[in-house]
């Protein structure tokens, strides 16, 4: 399982209002290391690579400002061949469910492995 950060293909996500006020904001984003997880990114992505052991890349964003309230997930997988986007993210909250109660929003992107 590839895990990677921003990049080309996924760039970091832009920072908005969040849990923090925007100067704020500004200071988290300018001293943040994508290179590293937070703790809230780190266990989401261990939990999706149990749930998703197919799964050929994951990639966990905490884009609430740092506070662990919003995250962006992107998760390429072969388990998701063939079934429709909401059956997709379908599976993405149900492995989720139990992170989620504590979270104030997700956004969810899936695909499957070139062939």
């Amino acid at each position: 399982v590839h895990i990677w950060g921003p990049s080309k293909e996924f760039p970091a996500p832009r920072v908005s209002q969040g849990c923090f006020a925007p100067q704020l904001l500004l200071r988290y984003s300018s001293w943040r290391n994508f290179t590293s997880q937070t703790d809230g990114e780190s266990r989401l992505a261990r939990v999706l690579r149990e749930k998703f052991p197919r799964a050929s890349a994951i990639k966990v964003v905490d884009i609430s400002g740092g506070c662990g309230a919003m995250y962006e997930i992107h998760i390429e997988s072969e388990e998701f061949r063939e079934k429709r986007t909401v059956q997709q993210h379908q599976m993405v909250n149900q492995a989720l469910s139990e992170e989620i109660k504590h979270m104030h929003g997700l956004r969810i992107f899936t695909s499957t492995p070139k062939t």
